[in-house]
């Protein structure tokens, strides 16, 4: 189902919804959203992006756990601090590639969003959709 990739837990009340850019597929979301080229081509160097910040982010992590001393309750509860501060970096970037990809997103792209999060029980991010001039229709 197409709202399958929207959901991203968090343990908020409602989570966001999440689009998963760079973590689905390109293609789906470029047919279930029907992007122009433009666009199309802004995911997947989006998509490009979130790997290399989620590699920078991995390997810190991998840091982190070769590093920390291990030894005692304290030293763990502090690592698991600090995996979790990490963690949160991972959703932190996840949200804001998301959001540049929406904010790319013409009002009727934004809508169908917003449908699916509805349906999927998640807040959709907040963003003022892009009006493009090839999409304004003509009154008179």
């Amino acid at each position: 189902m197409a709202i399958t990739f929207l959901i991203f837990m968090q343990g908020n009340a409602q989570a966001d919804c999440v689009l998963g850019v760079g973590v689905t597929n390109d293609s789906i979301i470029s047919e279930i959203f029907q992007l122009n080229e433009m666009q199309h081509e802004k995911l997947i160097s989006f998509s490009a992006e979130l790997k290399y910040r989620n590699d920078v982010i991995n390997n810190e992590l991998q840091n982190v756990k070769e590093r920390h001393p291990q030894s005692s309750v304290t030293e763990l509860r502090q690592l698991a601090n600090k995996y979790k501060t990490v963690m949160d970096s991972l959703s932190k970037v996840q949200a804001m590639i998301d959001k540049k990809m929406l904010t790319l997103f013409n009002p009727k792209q934004y809508e169908l969003y917003q449908s699916l999060c509805k349906e999927a029980y998640r807040s959709p991010y907040v963003i003022i959709p892009t009006v493009y001039t090839d999409s304004i229709v003509d009154k008179n």
